[in-house]
This record gives structure tokens, sequence and C-alpha cells, in this order.
């Protein structure tokens, strides 16, 4: 498994792993796209449970948000 881990992180697939304080759960911050994460994600299913949670960039979800707003407030 840390060889895994290791060798997503030499690659750039994984940006950042930690280990929460309960020395049983922790987190993943990687990139790619849906096939790849599902791929690497895949390879440790027998040793973690994952909530998968797809991170936008303040400024993209900024700009779709206000996009939104003002397509509600044209309907109203």
């Amino acid at each position: 498994m840390w060889a895994g881990i290791e060798d997503l992180m030499k690659k750039g697939e994984i940006k950042e792993f930690g280990f929460f304080i309960d020395g049983r759960s922790g987190f993943v911050i990687s990139e790619g796209d849906a096939l790849t994460c599902l791929r690497n994600h895949s390879m440790f299913g027998a040793f973690y449970d994952f909530e998968v949670n797809e991170i936008i960039p303040y400024e993209q979800g900024k700009e779709t948000m206000r996009a939104v707003m003002k397509a509600q407030a044209a309907q109203k």
C-alpha cells in the first residue's frame, strides 16, 4: 500500500497525503480526470473507505455562482 501511495506521489497524481490524529483516517489531495481518480481510489479500496469531493477553484466557482444568481434574478 505504501509503495502504491508513494508511486502516485512521484507521478504527481497525489499532491498531498496526511493522517488525522485518530490514526485510522486521513486525507488525500489528488489531481486527474474522473477515470484516473477512480483507478487510483480502487487500488486502495481494501484498506480504506473513501468520501470523494471534487474541488472547484474559487474564481471559477464565484463566476458560476454569479451566473446562476443572475439567471434566477432575471426569472423573478
